[in-house]
């Protein structure tokens, strides 16, 4: 499913986590490696061909970082003005017909927080191909935890059982690597007890039947359905359930017709501390 895959670096710590783990995405087979110099309108004086050669040097050197016999790396060095560096990584995530783009959820800012970097946030906005936020809790000995051969290992996968849903855990069923899935509904509407109480009781009833379909398919299940904020209980069940992923559609029902990420998905990538696959809805089309 993603056999090719664009990891755009600026060799911060954070993007070397990324190309240290790349390698170990279930059937990949060739990784691009991106750096994008981004400098200022007002600059006056710049020589962007010495300035590609060094990136390239060090583009080179940033392979080796990449422990994955079989796995063919290619490296790329592209040059923009200010401001437009998440475009430039569309671009040539088109020109190069990748099936994922795989980034840090931050770069080399000294502002650390738990929202997303400027330009993971803008890929994860407007870009047109699956993306996976690759983000990681710092331990206490300072490290970043690194979940690398166990990222696929436990996923889990929000569903409001709309159709873009619905296609994108059709799409993620035939993702190699998956030994655990765990399927979450978020009951967030009713006006009285009663109304909540019958909306999670038709929920139950379709997660129970998606959970016997992948049961057939020989993949383990653990299905939930709860009551709250959807964000929030989100977040709350990939910490409880220690999953390694937190695969989602890019729209659900509401968002569908109002661009190319919802607001729930949105706000789950910019905020959760566990990687985050965005499935995107056209590019699922095409498998």
């Amino acid at each position: 499913m993603f056999e090719k895959v664009l990891v755009p670096t600026d060799f911060s710590s954070h993007a070397k986590k990324v190309v240290e783990c790349i390698g170990q995405i279930p059937g990949i087979k060739q990784v691009v490696l991106l750096s994008v110099i981004s400098r200022s309108v007002i600059t006056r004086v710049w020589d962007p061909v010495a300035e590609l050669k060094e990136v390239e040097a060090r583009l080179m050197e940033e392979k080796k970082l990449i422990d994955a016999p079989g796995v063919e790396v290619k490296v790329r060095a592209v040059s923009v003005l200010e401001g437009e560096i998440a475009n430039a990584v569309q671009r040539v995530a088109e020109e190069e017909n990748v099936s994922l783009v795989a980034m840090g959820a931050r770069g080399k800012s000294r502002i650390q927080s738990v929202l997303l970097g400027s330009v993971s946030r803008n890929a994860l906005r407007f870009g047109d191909t699956h993306l996976l936020i690759m983000r990681y809790k710092v331990l206490d000995s300072g490290e970043m935890e690194m979940y690398c051969d166990r990222i696929f290992s436990k996923v889990l996968f929000p569903t409001d059982f709309s159709q873009p849903a619905e296609v994108a855990l059709s799409f993620l069923k035939n993702v190699q690597g998956i030994s655990e899935l765990v399927l979450l509904n978020v009951v967030s509407t009713g006006e009285t007890d009663e109304e909540i109480e019958e909306n999670q009781a038709a929920a139950n009833k379709k997660i129970e039947e998606i959970t016997r379909d992948l049961e057939k398919s020989g993949m383990k299940v653990t299905p939930k359905v709860l009551v709250g904020h959807p964000v929030e209980t989100i977040r709350t069940v990939a910490e409880e359930e220690n999953v390694s992923l937190i695969a989602m559609s890019s729209q659900g029902a509401i968002a569908i017709k109002k661009g190319r990420i919802g607001s729930t998905a949105y706000d789950v990538a910019n905020s959760v501390d566990k990687p985050v696959l965005i499935l995107r809805r056209s590019k699922i089309a095409m498998y």
